[in-house]
């Protein structure tokens, strides 16, 4: 076999690795807001009060753990990352499915948060630096897509893990509910996977950085330039819209649906509906940007999207339940630019802190949701109406990720082998 043959096979082999981790990051990541209802219900823990309490504790732990990972990567390298972040939200979940009281609710969702920041950042950064140029954006495409449908699994196996929960029952002694299954299936998907990451391996670019006496994973050198920390900030506002949709206007969807819609589409059916429209928004958003050749192009389009189509959902005419569904797919299908937003953090800088952009950008942006659902309930509490809360909301995300956008560079044609100085 000749060296471009063994080339394009490990390259492939690390794709299919990559998309198998990030469908079980979706799934961990996506799952407490499906069985958040049943399982705090369970646990006679008020659902009302500590549904965004719970899920605010998750995404602190992807923000710390963002930093840590990100600054790992590059010092330590790539693959180490993939290996250390599964290997602690495997646990996380696993555990979590046996608490009792919501400190130790609280405290594993934080850890398994903490595990879930460093998948994607190690994953798109490899890819970024083995693949070649004009087709960076496919791999991250493909990887970002099917991982996306990590949230149908999640929705599947909360609903219809009977069989799977007889069994564990009957090895632990003890009855065990729907969403404890659910956490135990995620945690047991990531432990398989460590096996599999066995098969990856590190990127050339980090290997010929490790015999440079260039400075590496310095997080604070983002701060020291001002043209590079604007790029920085551009970068993670660009993301905020995404979770938006998905933290608020997904997550909390019994807040805006009439009274007998959300009866009949729970919150764990919308987080459903709008991960099936954000994978085939990826798709889509990965092909548009390599036909045009742009990521900014693509990235802007979609965030006109979510403008219209947050309006039409919070203030558009009231439909039946299908067409709810449908508003679903079609509010994750213009948040779809993800795989565009962690590829295009990626390529802004160069090799020597390109693991921790790569991981800490998706990550705090992630964390944001702190502040986006907080800054969601100070306005609903003000003006006394979710829709007229989440529309600003929505708009101040929007217009942060239009500035940002706007303040980037174009990376398609860019070469990703250099360092900052």
């Amino acid at each position: 076999m000749s060296n471009l043959d063994k080339n394009k096979k490990n390259i492939t082999l690390l794709i299919i690795v990559a998309s198998l981790g990030y469908f079980v990051d979706i799934y961990d990541l996506i799952l407490f807001n499906i069985i958040k209802k049943e399982s705090l219900e369970s646990l006679n823990i008020d659902f009302s009060t500590y549904e965004t309490v719970l899920f605010r504790w998750q995404m602190a732990g992807m923000l710390f753990g963002g930093v840590l990972w990100g600054i790992w990567g590059d010092k330590r390298g790539r693959v180490s990352v993939l290996f250390g972040s599964i290997l602690i939200y495997s646990i996380a979940n696993i555990a979590n499915a046996f608490v009792e009281t919501l400190w130790a609710y609280k405290m594993w969702r934080f850890i398994a948060g903490l595990g879930l920041a460093g998948e994607l950042g190690a994953a798109i950064t490899l890819v970024a630096e083995l693949m070649p140029i004009k087709k960076r954006g496919i791999g991250t495409m493909i990887i970002v897509t099917f991982g996306a449908l990590g949230a149908v699994a999640a929705f599947i196996v909360s609903n219809h893990g009977d069989s799977i929960g007889y069994f564990i029952s009957s090895v632990i002694g003890k009855p065990i509910a729907n969403w404890q299954v659910a956490y135990i299936v995620g945690g047991s998907l990531g432990l398989v996977l460590l096996a599999l990451r066995a098969s990856t391996f590190e990127s050339s670019m980090f290997e010929n950085l490790k015999e440079s006496d260039v400075n590496r994973g310095s997080f604070f050198s983002l701060f020291k330039n001002k043209i590079i920390f604007k790029k920085y900030i551009a970068c993670i506002v660009i993301g905020l819209p995404v979770w938006f949709v998905v933290g608020v206007l997904v997550a909390l969807s019994h807040r805006f649906l009439p009274a007998e819609i959300a009866k009949a589409i729970p919150s764990k059916e919308m987080v459903l509906w709008s991960y099936v429209g954000l994978s085939l928004g990826d798709l889509f958003s990965g092909a548009m940007s390599q036909l045009f050749k742009s990521r900014r192009k693509v990235i802007m389009f979609n965030l006109i999207g979510i403008l219209v189509m947050s309006s039409i959902y919070l203030f558009g005419p009231i439909g039946s339940a299908n067409y709810y569904r449908v508003i679903a797919v079609l509010l994750g299908a213009v948040t779809g630019y993800w795989a565009l937003f962690v590829t295009n953090a990626s390529e802004q800088f160069g090799t020597n802190i390109r693991s921790t952009v790569s991981a800490t950008v998706p990550n705090f942006v992630r964390g944001g949701v702190i502040l986006i659902t907080g800054g969601f309930e100070f306005f609903e509490n003000y003006f006394h109406s979710a829709n007229i809360s989440a529309i600003i909301i929505g708009i101040i995300c929007v217009s942060l990720a239009i500035w940002g956008t706007l303040h980037i560079e174009e990376t398609f044609h860019k070469d990703l082998n250099y360092y900052e100085k």
